[in-house]
Protein backbone atom coordinates (compact mmCIF):
# COMPACT_ATOMS: atom_id res chain seq x y z
CA UNK A 1 0.00 0.00 0.00
CA UNK A 2 2.76 2.29 0.90
CA UNK A 3 4.33 1.74 -2.23
CA UNK A 4 1.40 2.58 -4.71
CA UNK A 5 0.99 5.66 -2.47
CA UNK A 6 4.52 7.16 -3.23
CA UNK A 7 3.60 5.84 -6.96
CA UNK A 8 1.03 8.14 -7.04
CA UNK A 9 2.70 11.02 -5.06
CA UNK A 10 5.74 10.70 -7.81
CA UNK A 11 2.84 10.62 -10.53
CA UNK A 12 1.49 13.93 -9.51
CA UNK A 13 4.64 15.55 -8.76
CA UNK A 14 5.90 15.29 -12.33
CA UNK A 15 2.46 16.19 -14.02
CA UNK A 16 3.17 19.21 -12.03
CA UNK A 17 6.84 19.62 -13.04
CA UNK A 18 6.01 18.98 -16.28
CA UNK A 19 3.19 21.71 -16.51
CA UNK A 20 5.81 23.92 -15.24
CA UNK A 21 7.98 23.61 -17.64
CA UNK A 22 6.12 25.51 -19.84
CA UNK A 23 6.80 28.59 -20.92
CA UNK A 24 5.15 31.82 -20.87
CA UNK A 25 4.23 33.99 -24.02
CA UNK A 26 7.00 36.72 -22.76
CA UNK A 27 9.30 33.53 -22.65
CA UNK A 28 8.81 32.57 -26.11
CA UNK A 29 11.30 34.30 -28.66
CA UNK A 30 10.71 33.06 -31.90
CA UNK A 31 13.40 32.44 -34.64
CA UNK A 32 15.01 35.51 -35.48
CA UNK A 33 16.12 36.19 -39.69
CA UNK A 34 19.15 35.04 -41.08
CA UNK A 35 18.81 31.29 -39.62
CA UNK A 36 17.73 28.22 -41.90
CA UNK A 37 13.91 27.37 -41.42
CA UNK A 38 13.05 24.40 -40.17
CA UNK A 39 11.76 22.13 -42.61
CA UNK A 40 8.31 20.50 -42.00
CA UNK A 41 5.36 18.06 -43.14
CA UNK A 42 1.56 18.41 -41.82
CA UNK A 43 -2.05 17.81 -43.65
CA UNK A 44 -4.09 20.48 -44.03
CA UNK A 45 -8.10 19.71 -43.41
CA UNK A 46 -8.79 17.26 -46.12
CA UNK A 47 -5.97 15.06 -45.17
CA UNK A 48 -3.90 16.49 -48.16
CA UNK A 49 0.22 16.88 -47.14
CA UNK A 50 2.24 19.62 -47.19
CA UNK A 51 6.08 19.42 -47.56
CA UNK A 52 7.67 23.40 -47.13
CA UNK A 53 10.87 21.78 -49.17
CA UNK A 54 9.19 20.62 -51.87
CA UNK A 55 6.86 24.52 -51.41
CA UNK A 56 10.06 26.30 -51.36
CA UNK A 57 11.42 24.85 -54.60
CA UNK A 58 8.94 26.97 -56.28
CA UNK A 59 8.56 30.11 -54.35
CA UNK A 60 9.23 31.92 -51.36
CA UNK A 61 6.79 30.94 -48.45
CA UNK A 62 4.88 32.72 -45.94
CA UNK A 63 4.27 30.87 -42.62
CA UNK A 64 1.43 32.29 -40.56
CA UNK A 65 0.67 30.81 -37.11
CA UNK A 66 -2.71 31.34 -35.69
CA UNK A 67 -4.57 30.16 -32.49
CA UNK A 68 -7.68 28.90 -33.65
CA UNK A 69 -11.16 29.62 -35.59
CA UNK A 70 -12.48 30.62 -32.42
CA UNK A 71 -9.72 33.86 -32.23
CA UNK A 72 -11.69 36.95 -33.30
CA UNK A 73 -8.33 38.62 -34.12
CA UNK A 74 -6.77 35.37 -36.03
CA UNK A 75 -10.58 35.80 -37.95
CA UNK A 76 -9.59 38.94 -38.97
CA UNK A 77 -5.92 38.40 -39.87
CA UNK A 78 -6.59 35.77 -41.92
CA UNK A 79 -9.37 37.55 -43.71
CA UNK A 80 -7.06 40.79 -44.88
CA UNK A 81 -4.61 37.91 -46.25
CA UNK A 82 -6.94 36.53 -47.96
CA UNK A 83 -8.15 40.26 -49.47
CA UNK A 84 -4.85 40.73 -50.58
CA UNK A 85 -4.01 37.31 -51.81
CA UNK A 86 -3.42 38.31 -55.06
CA UNK A 87 -1.16 40.89 -54.10
CA UNK A 88 1.19 38.08 -52.33
CA UNK A 89 1.14 35.87 -55.32
CA UNK A 90 1.88 38.29 -57.82
CA UNK A 91 4.69 38.63 -55.95
CA UNK A 92 5.49 34.90 -56.62
CA UNK A 93 5.32 33.75 -53.08
CA UNK A 94 2.36 31.10 -51.35
CA UNK A 95 0.91 31.83 -48.23
CA UNK A 96 0.10 28.87 -45.48
CA UNK A 97 -1.41 29.44 -42.14
CA UNK A 98 -0.20 26.71 -39.12
CA UNK A 99 -2.33 26.29 -36.17
CA UNK A 100 -2.56 23.58 -33.24
CA UNK A 101 -6.14 22.73 -34.39
CA UNK A 102 -7.13 19.66 -35.53
CA UNK A 103 -8.36 18.83 -39.07
CA UNK A 104 -11.84 18.75 -38.94
CA UNK A 105 -11.17 22.28 -37.25
CA UNK A 106 -9.45 23.81 -39.93
CA UNK A 107 -12.76 24.20 -42.08
CA UNK A 108 -14.12 26.76 -39.54
CA UNK A 109 -11.21 28.91 -39.83
CA UNK A 110 -12.08 28.91 -44.01
CA UNK A 111 -15.50 29.68 -42.77
CA UNK A 112 -14.31 32.58 -40.83
CA UNK A 113 -11.92 34.24 -42.73
CA UNK A 114 -12.55 33.25 -46.32
CA UNK A 115 -9.12 31.66 -46.91
CA UNK A 116 -8.65 29.95 -49.47
CA UNK A 117 -4.91 29.44 -49.15
CA UNK A 118 -3.61 26.03 -47.25
CA UNK A 119 -4.44 25.54 -43.46
CA UNK A 120 -2.53 23.06 -41.74
CA UNK A 121 -2.93 20.98 -38.74
CA UNK A 122 0.23 21.38 -36.35
CA UNK A 123 -0.02 17.99 -34.33
CA UNK A 124 1.71 17.79 -30.98
CA UNK A 125 3.04 21.56 -31.71
CA UNK A 126 5.93 20.42 -33.87
CA UNK A 127 6.26 23.38 -35.87
CA UNK A 128 5.68 26.12 -33.35
CA UNK A 129 8.08 24.35 -31.21
CA UNK A 130 10.58 24.08 -34.41
CA UNK A 131 9.89 27.85 -34.48
CA UNK A 132 10.09 28.37 -30.96
CA UNK A 133 6.83 30.64 -30.90
CA UNK A 134 4.55 28.08 -28.36
CA UNK A 135 3.61 29.00 -25.19
CA UNK A 136 1.06 28.28 -22.35
CA UNK A 137 -1.95 30.93 -21.88
CA UNK A 138 -2.42 31.74 -18.22
CA UNK A 139 -5.23 29.93 -16.49
CA UNK A 140 -7.63 33.14 -16.90
CA UNK A 141 -7.30 33.41 -20.43
CA UNK A 142 -7.58 29.84 -20.89
CA UNK A 143 -11.10 30.27 -19.24
CA UNK A 144 -12.07 33.14 -21.40
CA UNK A 145 -10.80 31.15 -24.57
CA UNK A 146 -12.59 27.38 -23.45
CA UNK A 147 -15.73 28.94 -22.02
CA UNK A 148 -16.66 32.62 -23.62
CA UNK A 149 -14.91 31.97 -26.60
CA UNK A 150 -15.81 28.53 -27.47
CA UNK A 151 -11.77 27.26 -28.09
CA UNK A 152 -12.35 23.89 -26.20
CA UNK A 153 -8.37 23.33 -26.14
CA UNK A 154 -8.39 20.02 -24.88
CA UNK A 155 -10.27 18.53 -27.74
CA UNK A 156 -9.42 20.46 -30.35
CA UNK A 157 -5.83 20.40 -30.03
CA UNK A 158 -3.56 16.80 -30.00
CA UNK A 159 -3.15 16.84 -26.34
CA UNK A 160 -4.59 18.41 -23.38
CA UNK A 161 -1.30 20.86 -22.42
CA UNK A 162 -3.77 23.80 -23.88
CA UNK A 163 -0.73 25.37 -25.28
CA UNK A 164 -0.83 27.67 -28.34
CA UNK A 165 1.27 29.84 -30.97
CA UNK A 166 2.50 33.08 -30.44
CA UNK A 167 0.51 34.26 -33.99
CA UNK A 168 3.63 35.40 -35.62
CA UNK A 169 4.24 35.56 -39.53
CA UNK A 170 7.69 34.56 -40.97
CA UNK A 171 8.76 34.71 -44.88
CA UNK A 172 11.17 32.24 -45.62
CA UNK A 173 13.01 32.28 -49.39
CA UNK A 174 13.78 29.75 -51.68
CA UNK A 175 16.92 29.12 -50.14
CA UNK A 176 14.98 28.32 -46.97
CA UNK A 177 16.19 31.37 -45.35
CA UNK A 178 14.13 32.85 -42.77
CA UNK A 179 14.30 36.64 -44.85
CA UNK A 180 11.39 38.59 -42.34
CA UNK A 181 9.26 37.57 -39.49
CA UNK A 182 6.63 39.80 -37.03
CA UNK A 183 6.91 38.25 -33.90
CA UNK A 184 5.02 39.83 -30.71
CA UNK A 185 3.55 38.14 -27.52
CA UNK A 186 0.91 40.42 -28.17
CA UNK A 187 -1.52 38.64 -30.05
CA UNK A 188 -3.66 41.71 -31.19
CA UNK A 189 -0.58 42.58 -32.69
CA UNK A 190 -0.08 41.24 -36.15
CA UNK A 191 1.48 41.40 -39.50
CA UNK A 192 -0.16 43.78 -42.24
CA UNK A 193 0.14 43.48 -45.71
CA UNK A 194 1.67 46.22 -46.45
CA UNK A 195 5.12 44.75 -44.65
CA UNK A 196 4.64 41.57 -45.94
CA UNK A 197 4.48 43.12 -49.69
CA UNK A 198 8.22 45.56 -48.65
CA UNK A 199 9.70 42.09 -47.54
CA UNK A 200 8.48 40.21 -50.05
CA UNK A 201 10.16 43.33 -52.87
CA UNK A 202 13.47 43.06 -50.81
CA UNK A 203 13.68 38.99 -51.68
Amino acid sequence: MKSIFTTIILIILNMNLYAQNYRSANEAKGLNPGVQAPLFKAIDGSGTEFSLENALRKSPVVIIFYRGFWCPVCNKHLAQIQDSLQLISDKGAIVIAVSPEKPEYLDKMTEKSGASFTLLYDEDYKISDAYDVTFKPKSKQLFVYNTLLGAHLKETHSDESQRLPIPATYIINKDGIIVWRQFDPDYKNRSTVSEIMKALSDI
